[in-house]
């Protein structure tokens, strides 16, 4: 399971203060005191998703169907760079998943460390 400390989360606001609808996924994650895995389950829910598995697991398998978008250049470098609010932006206009999934998914990625979740596609891409 994956926490979201408010610290963490006012940062985020700060840094996505541009995207409105990444402020609504803070305040779902607020909401859900910091769990990340059922804030994007109820995210999703209200998006119209019927995830069947459980809410980590599915959380993860939401991250890796956008792996190779994350992990490619520009929008890693955003990561990297703390420029959350332009990969947030680009990972929702590409509609790989619901765009009120993009920051949750994010922050995933940026819990299990970009490296770790970019490991797979090293030399792939």
């Amino acid at each position: 399971m994956y926490v979201v400390t408010p610290e963490e989360i006012e940062d985020f606001r700060q840094k996505l203060a541009n995207y409105p609808p990444a402020l609504k996924a803070l305040d779902e994650i607020e909401d859900c005191e910091g769990d990340l895995a059922d804030a994007a389950l109820s995210l999703a829910i209200r998006a119209g998703q019927e995830p069947q598995q459980d809410s980590v697991d599915w959380l993860g398998s939401m991250a890796k169907r956008c792996r190779a978008v994350i992990c490619q250049e520009v929008l890693r470098d955003n990561l990297e760079t703390g420029a959350l609010d332009k990969a947030a932006i680009a990972l929702a206009n590409l509609k790989i998943i619901p765009s009120i999934l993009a920051v949750p998914v994010l922050i995933y990625v940026l819990k299990q460390g970009l490296d770790d979740f970019c490991l797979p596609l090293e030399g792939k891409v």
